[in-house]
């Protein structure tokens, strides 16, 4: 029974059932949507879903990216000591991605409209608590319910997400005009914004701006994403940017206080495991989220192939992507507090790098 019908719960249902799993994929919205854009999809991403067998079309869906960073005066910064292939990942619209995963599993093992309010462990089953009364019955609750998480706040008592203080994201998805030839354009400007565009598919390009200790807010979405879009842009550099933002629709934009879940002392009981973001939300500035959402579903189904017992399965799950997600908020804040884009540079590509070379091979 898996909680959350998004990227990685979907993942985890499509990778459980070609395992032998008889998955249902429980979803609290009225149809399988994607909140969000754009999603980035690293090399170790990629090979779970050539595992499934859909990485060729999630390929031809998306875009691939070689990120460069950029000064407000646009100045191209590349970390010294490494190659194209730190800086290397696909990018993919989300709904369409979402939709070709819920093909996947199967329409029919997804019920929405199914908010689960909570569980009950037993000794052979644990039973999932539905706010229309209903339960159901399953031998293991994976939550993938997002940061605000239902699973996880019983899981972990006092585990509720909290604000990251003073840090938002804006993001759209706009038709591709006469933008820069790079596919990925990052630039690290003042005062704690970041942000850029990309082309996201055939004919769209996805633009981004976030800010750290962003203080108060005033005017429009769409003024407060230039007001930060001008602090990534000097002397005509990034004018496309500051178009793109100008020309989007106020009720296409985006707009997020970013929220992350603290670090938990356990991701499993006896019969539940958390997955994604309801296990380790974190800030969207390393750009990998979802990428290491999906490591956690190679190596859950790696654990429950390889041990014998649950039990011990999802402890062999637990005590990896503990340890993992230890280095991983390390270099999230070292990222975070980078200074200017060469140094922004330097920590980015540490992170990709360590990421790349250490994912777990499942």
């Amino acid at each position: 029974m898996i909680v959350g019908g998004g990227l990685v719960g979907l993942t985890a249902a499509a990778s459980l059932k070609i395992i032998g799993h008889e998955v249902i994929v429980l979803e609290k919205a009225p149809r399988i949507r994607a909140a969000g854009a754009g999603i980035g999809l690293w090399a170790n991403a990629l090979r779970q879903f050539d595992h499934l067998g859909i990485g060729p079309e999630i390929r031809a869906m998306g875009i691939d990216q070689n990120m460069w960073f950029f000064t407000p005066a646009g100045d191209p910064v590349r970390a010294p000591g490494h190659t194209d292939s730190d800086h290397q990942f696909l990018l993919v619209p989300r709904p369409e991605l979402n939709n070709l995963l819920a093909d996947t599993i199967g329409r029919d093992r997804i019920h929405v409209d199914a908010h689960v309010t909570g569980y009950t462990e037993t000794e052979s089953d644990v039973v999932v608590h539905l706010a229309n009364g209903e339960t159901i019955r399953a031998g293991l609750l994976i939550g993938s319910d997002g940061v605000h998480s239902n699973v996880r706040k019983q899981l972990v008592p006092g585990s509720d997400a909290v604000n990251h203080s003073g840090h938002y994201a804006w993001r759209a998805i706009v038709p591709t005009g006469n933008q820069r030839s790079e596919t990925t354009v990052l630039t690290v400007g003042h005062r704690r914004t970041r942000g850029g565009y990309a082309r996201v598919a055939p004919g769209r390009t996805v633009w981004m701006v976030n800010q750290f200790d962003a203080g108060p807010l005033t005017g429009s979405k769409r003024e407060r994403a230039l007001e930060r879009g001008r602090q990534l842009a000097e002397a005509g550099w990034n004018d496309d940017l500051l178009s793109m933002i100008a020309e989007t629709p106020e009720e296409s934009i985006l707009e997020n206080q970013i929220t992350l879940v603290p670090e938990l002392p356990r991701w499993t009981s006896t019969r539940v495991a958390l997955i994604g973001d309801a296990a380790h939300g974190l800030s969207p500035h390393i750009a990998s989220g979802g990428t290491l959402g999906i490591e956690d579903v190679g190596v859950l189904c790696g654990s429950l192939t390889a041990e014998a017992g649950l039990d011990k399965a999802l402890a062999a799950y637990d005590h990896a992507r503990g340890a993992r997600f230890q280095t991983v908020r390390e270099h999230s804040a070292a990222i975070e507090h980078a200074g200017d884009a060469a140094e922004f540079a330097r920590r980015y590509a540490a992170f990709s790098h360590w990421m790349l070379t250490t994912a777990p091979v499942t």
